[in-house]
């Protein structure tokens, strides 16, 4: 029995073009691998799709790479995960399931308040496979608390289970704030364990529970997982043999520069001496450190970004999280609920700009805040949602 296991692929996630296309482009090098290793099937561990109402041209290339797979007799076994749910329920799946283009293997009966799964039998290698959904906030971990597992466990055969959530007992250390699920949630005796949701390459052993495998992202979907993994990656399982495979569409260079008691024409010197030929590398800058004086805004990344574009670099990014400014003093709070926080925030640095009165600057603040924080309406088009929230902004700014 040979078959593949990814996850978490997020089609449509980077609002960067290039990145939203090489995310793209290593969902299909993943499949086409798949095809040419000549696999039985192919699992996806949940959130095929970054959103529940994925643009046409990520509903397209995902149907188009299932279809190439269903024209080759390699079925493909999925899970929705937390990302391909909408708030009332719906999900792309389905659809690619009528299509006859995948199968959703969450299926079962409830029997006596609680949810008894069935197998899906792989027709070819007789392979069993059941699982389970994720949800957002993890709300998929009252439905494990319901399993009845003593079925499951005692079925013979090769058996695999899907699920989308983080294991407690696995959690990586930057992972440790996330609320996770215990191992013996997870039904007992199965020879795999495919998991999606948490973008980490792990393989474990353990008593009970012989292959717990997460394959990390197809792509990498932010700046920080493009600096601990470089790339996408999937899983091969091939007769008990399990490899974890790398997709390599671009080099990845990483750079760091310390802001540390410097001035904004310090850094533009500092990176104008990092201009060099990164060809077709996504280069990522990452500055950090409070400045002598000015304004990270005074610091021109763009020339830079330029430059190296120019010399042949696929893309820039720059992360400046922890760069800072003197002007901009920190401030020490103890509020009870978001909405003190937020309020004494604003006044507290309100006036430091000198662009208006202090008390419109408060007013405008708050104003912003609100506008940015809408959220998108249900069927409401990522582009439609974009351009009603520039409007509201323009319209407070004054365009």
């Amino acid at each position: 029995m040979k078959f593949a296991h990814l996850s978490d692929v997020h089609l449509g996630g980077w609002r960067e073009p290039r990145l939203r296309d090489a995310n793209t482009r290593s969902f299909c090098a993943v499949i086409e691998r798949c095809i040419a290793e000549n696999v039985d099937f192919v699992l996806i561990a949940g959130d095929l799709f970054n959103t529940s109402l994925p643009s046409m041209d990520c509903l397209k290339i995902a149907v188009q790479k299932l279809k190439q797979l269903k024209d080759r007799g390699i079925p493909v076994y999925i899970i929705p995960g937390s990302h391909d749910y909408s708030p009332s329920g719906k999900t792309m799946i389905d659809v690619l399931e009528h299509a006859g283009l995948a199968v959703n293997v969450v299926r079962g009966d409830i029997v006596e308040d609680k949810l008894k799964l069935k197998f899906t039998v792989d027709p070819k290698t007789g392979a069993k496979i059941a699982g389970l959904f994720g949800k957002k906030g993890g709300l998929e971990k009252h439905y494990y608390y319901d399993l009845i597992k003593d079925h499951l466990e005692a079925e013979p055969g090769p058996k695999i289970f899907l699920f989308h959530s983080p294991i407690a007992e696995l959690k990586p250390a930057e992972l440790a704030g996330m609320d996770a699920m215990s191992l013996s949630l997870l039904p007992r005796g199965f020879d795999y364990y495919a998991g999606g949701h948490v973008h980490v390459v792990q393989h474990e052993r353990l008593k009970d529970y012989p292959n717990v495998v997460y394959p990390g992202p197809v792509f990498p979907n932010n700046f920080a997982e493009l600096e601990k993994l470089d790339c996408g990656s999937f899983v091969l399982w091939d007769h008990g043999k399990i490899t974890h495979e790398k997709i390599l569409l671009h080099p990845v260079v990483k750079m760091s520069i310390d802001a540390q008691d410097k001035t904004p024409a310090e850094i533009n010197a500092l990176l104008e001496q990092q201009a060099h030929d990164y060809r077709n590398a996504i280069v990522l800058v990452r500055i950090e450190g409070v400045l002598r004086q000015g304004k990270p805004n005074d610091i021109t990344f763009t020339a830079f970004a330029d430059a190296c574009i120019a010399k042949g670099a696929y893309v820039i990014l720059r992360n400046t999280n922890k760069l800072e400014s003197k002007e901009f003093q920190e401030i020490t709070i103890s509020k009870a609920s978001v909405e003190d926080i937020e309020d004494a925030l604003v006044k507290e640095h309100a006036g430091q700009l000198k662009m208006m009165p202090a008390d419109q600057e408060i007013t405008l603040a708050k104003e912003l805040m609100r506008a940015l924080s809408a959220e998108k309406d249900e069927g409401e088009r990522v582009a439609d949602f974009e351009k009603r929230i520039s409007q509201d902004v323009d319209k407070l700014l004054g365009f």
